[in-house]
């Protein structure tokens, strides 16, 4: 008689795992970036406090690969952008850096959670807070650099500096700083139901 082997084994099963975890959480990010917040001055959707706690909950590598795929879904034509946006020319339009600063912010949230710099509420949430502004980083040179570099003919990527900053930054603020604390609160409030 044969012995019968498991139907996953422990290398498969981590793996199919981790592929649950990133597909949920890919989910989770085009679920809130269709769910927009009346804020002061601008609406605001929950695209970067979903993507906050993706990385904090699932790490570095695991963060950065979660918006990865949700980045692919989007150019594959799925409506999973803010406002159900899709498709290859919806990312290189003007928002198109923000989308690709989500995988930076994803990954340095996570590597704030792996170094040990987010234990508690205030130091998550300031851990969030540098994570968010990598998002700017290249939402903001987007229109300047790569624009340019790629040809991208359009009236948003000759934006001068202080327009970027007073339209696509300064409204944001108060709205990303709010969205970091909740992620710390949660983020630290699920740590500690865990132990």
């Amino acid at each position: 008689m044969t012995q019968a082997t498991p139907l996953l084994r422990g290398q498969d099963r981590a793996f199919w795992q981790q592929a649950a975890l990133v597909l949920g959480g890919s989910a989770l990010i085009a679920v809130a970036a269709q769910v927009a917040v009346p804020l002061w001055p601008v609406p605001v959707t929950l695209q970067t406090l979903a993507i906050l706690m993706v990385g904090l909950t699932l790490g570095s590598r695991l963060g950065a690969m979660t918006v990865l795929a949700y980045l692919a879904e989007g150019a594959m034509g799925l409506p999973v952008f803010a406002n159900g946006g899709a498709g290859l020319a919806y990312m290189a339009g003007p928002t198109g850096g923000f989308l690709l600063g989500y995988v930076a912010m994803a990954w340095f949230a996570g590597f704030a959670i792996e170094r040990g710099l987010a234990r508690g509420v205030i130091s998550t949430a300031v851990c969030s807070l540098y994570a968010t502004a990598m998002l700017y980083i290249p939402g903001v040179a987007w229109p300047f650099a790569v624009a340019s570099a790629f040809g991208v003919e359009a009236a948003w990527a000759s934006t001068s500096a202080l327009t970027l900053w007073t339209g696509w930054v300064l409204p944001f603020l108060i709205g990303d700083a709010i969205k970091a604390v909740l992620a710390a609160v949660a983020v630290t409030g699920l740590s500690r139901r865990k132990a």
